[in-house]
């Protein structure tokens, strides 16, 4: 019990620095959600794109600069600047730097959604665009 009691906190407190693909990263995701919440039972890829694809109240979605098809390449939105494909699939560059991957999850999150993005959230859209092929 005592154990139970002193990991949680540490997985809580750590980032997820270890994951170096996509589907390493999904897995940090994955326990870190579960810590962050026991009744956690998975990422879900259809809540992932329907995320992705939602402007969330605002007139961005992830989808105004990744397009709707995110094996493709997009385009800023405001700036023009060319995105390369976020589907690992389209670019295996994508989800393979831990400290990359957070710090556009939480610059892109915060123009979506005004907040940074939950873990549920990027695990959604994580799972989601590794079902792309």
């Amino acid at each position: 019990m005592r154990f139970a009691i002193l990991i949680v906190p540490l997985v809580l407190a750590t980032p997820v620095i270890y994951a170096q693909t996509a589907s390493s990263q999904l897995q940090q995701l994955s326990l870190q959600a579960k810590a962050e919440n026991p009744a956690f039972t998975g990422f879900n890829s259809q809540r992932g794109q329907q995320f992705f694809t939602s402007t969330h109240g605002n007139n961005w979605s992830c989808a105004s600069c990744h397009t709707k098809n995110p094996l493709q390449t997009g385009r800023h939105d405001v700036t023009g600047k060319v995105i390369q494909p976020l589907a690992p699939a389209a670019n295996a560059n994508r989800f393979s730097d831990v400290a990359k991957s957070e710090k556009w999850f939480r610059r892109n999150c915060k123009d979506v959604l005004k907040r940074e993005c939950t873990t549920q959230e990027k695990g959604d859209v994580l799972s989601w665009l590794l079902s792309l092929k």
